[in-house]
């Protein structure tokens, strides 16, 4: 949802801010008055393409500044600013961090649909009908959806192990013999998980056992021998004992030597325990120096760890097998193929069931809007192709598209060859209205959706817009004064003359509420603010 809007030096527009309703935000204004420029504001927050066109005459760029909630963006909301120089060059920030045109795109972009005659919007886009349909019919099409791109993802996985699987066995017979020497050559050794770790902890102390025992038993000696440490300092503890009665801090040292003594006298203790323990066998450690040369060779060969030994043993296995058993591995790995094969096609077959199940009655839901905004007998109907197994993807079995029809007897075609930009509008506001809060995009920008609409198709088309801003964030652009007094929030856009001589015109767009917009819709009714039109437009307000 658009929290705030703000504009700066985009066309004619010098400084604006608008912030749009949770419900229905209008914009009116005469024609040529600047609505347009901030439609093209809307875009760039979009992740559309920039033009430096767009910079106010006279002004070094653009800039344009929006706040968004969205249940898909940060809960605590993000501030997007998107700055094009009149130079060309441009720069995203997102809360204010650089970022890229396509993260805009993939972020903002994604939670707002803009629907205009001239626009580019998702209902031509045939990759999106289907997401349309599954959005609507969600509880029967999402599980068999997720059964099928689970499949799909076996399936594939499957094909890719039955290619690995042919492709060893096709070059088996090249490389047995270097797989044969390899086996032979890591078997020989025979090495064991962990075994090269524990002699590189164990050999340095077998290989200096007799300078570690010499080592301990000196430094006991030191300690527990005659004259050692631990006599002199029993010394020094018997001296402190007969005078410590005298002073409370030589106590203190006293009881602090005595606590060292202990320390000391633990340390000999387990010297003497070392040395017991350190066992010099020369046959021992003769075996341990070349069980390590052993694993250092196979490192060097296969190397540089023994991870990578144990993979290279379990390559060359698989080789020999594949020669020795080539055919029955490959039976097993297409019998596995098969099997994903057989089950996708299961998995297809009940994705395409519920989608064909739930088209005809999304269509007819959307048709019935179409007739209710007086497009006569014009409706919309689905297509499912099924394609070749190659073209499965993620999104399905089948290409879906949802075709037009204009009216009874005619043939249904594609909506981007035979709508014009305000049919499509219309029908992608019927969609909308359907999709209700199944609808993954929050926030809805129409332009012009009322081209060449009026009487009961005008009073048709505000109720249609009044109910989808139950479900959306609906921001309209229109003449229509029967949409703009259903209005949460009303901006009335506005064109001045420059100050100077050479001053570009100004759009303002401001919000209007009480007695101007009472003007104001009484200027769409009929172009002026005549008595009668006031009233009129009174009348229209205070009937809501």
């Amino acid at each position: 949802m658009i929290d705030e809007l703000h504009v700066s030096n985009v066309a004619l527009i010098r400084d604006a801010t608008i912030c749009p309703a949770e419900g229905l935000t209008v914009l009116t204004g005469e024609t040529g008055a600047g609505k347009s420029a901030l439609l093209s504001s809307v875009k760039l927050l979009m992740g559309e393409r920039a033009d430096a066109g767009a910079v106010r005459e006279g002004a070094d760029a653009l800039v344009v500044e929006g706040r968004f909630f969205s249940k898909d963006l940060d809960p605590d909301g993000v501030v997007v600013q998107r700055r094009v120089g009149s130079d060309g060059r441009g720069r995203v920030s997102i809360d204010g961090r650089i970022a890229s045109v396509r993260e805009l795109s993939q972020g903002v972009g994604s939670t707002i649909d803009l629907c205009g005659q001239h626009e580019h919007q998702r209902l031509l886009q045939q990759g999106s009908h289907v997401g349309l349909i599954d959005a609507w019919a969600h509880e029967e099409v999402g599980p068999a959806l997720d059964a099928y791109r689970e499949a799909l993802r076996a399936a594939n996985a499957a094909k890719a192990e039955l290619d690995r699987v042919r492709e060893t066995c096709r070059s088996a017979a090249e490389r047995l013999d270097e797989a044969e020497f390899v086996l032979s050559r890591i078997d020989e050794v025979d090495p064991k998980e962990g075994e090269m770790e524990e002699l590189e902890s164990t050999l340095p102390r077998a290989e200096h056992a007799e300078a570690l025992m010499r080592s301990a038993s000196e430094a006991r000696h030191f300690l527990s021998g005659e004259d050692g440490a631990l006599d002199l300092m029993s010394d020094a503890l018997d001296e402190l004992r007969d005078t410590e009665r005298h002073d409370e801090s030589l106590g203190k040292l006293t009881q602090a030597l005595q606590s060292a003594l202990l320390d000391v006298e633990d340390v000999a203790s387990e010297l003497r325990a070392y040395r017991d323990s350190v066992d010099f066998d020369p046959e021992s450690l003769d075996r341990m120096q070349s069980r390590m040369a052993e694993l250092r060779g196979l490192l060097r060969s296969y190397g540089p760890h023994m991870e990578d030994v144990f993979a290279r043993r379990e390559q060359a296995q698989e080789l020999v097998d594949a020669a020795q058993n080539g055919d029955e591995l490959l039976r097993k790995a297409q019998r596995r193929a098969d099997v994903a094969e057989q089950d996708l096609v299961v998995c297809a077959d009940a994705l395409e069931k519920a989608r064909k199940e739930a088209a005809p009655r999304f269509c007819a839901l959307v048709s019935e809007q179409m007739a209710f905004l007086e497009m006569g007998s014009a409706m919309l109907e689905a297509s499912l192709e099924r394609l070749p197994r190659a073209q499965w993807t993620m999104a399905g079995p089948s290409r879906v598209e949802l075709l037009y029809k204009p009216a009874a007897g005619l043939s249904a075609r594609p909506l981007r060859r035979i709508a014009s930009g305000g049919e499509v509008s219309r029908v992608m506001l019927a969609c909308k209205v359907v999709l209700g809060d199944s609808d993954e995009v929050e926030t809805l920008v129409f332009d012009e959706v009322d081209a060449g609409v009026g009487g009961a198709t005008a009073v048709a088309l505000a109720s249609v817009l009044e109910r989808l801003a139950k479900t959306h964030q609906v921001i309209v652009v229109t003449h229509l004064a029967q949409v703009a007094v259903r209005a949460n929030q009303h901006y009335l856009v506005s064109k001045s003359a420059g100050l100077g001589e050479d001053e570009v015109p100004v759009t303002q767009i401001e919000p209007i509420e009480g007695e101007g917009r009472v003007v104001e819709i009484a200027r769409m009714l009929s172009g002026d603010a005549s008595e009668a039109s006031l009233a009129h437009a009174r009348d229209m307000l205070a009937a809501l």
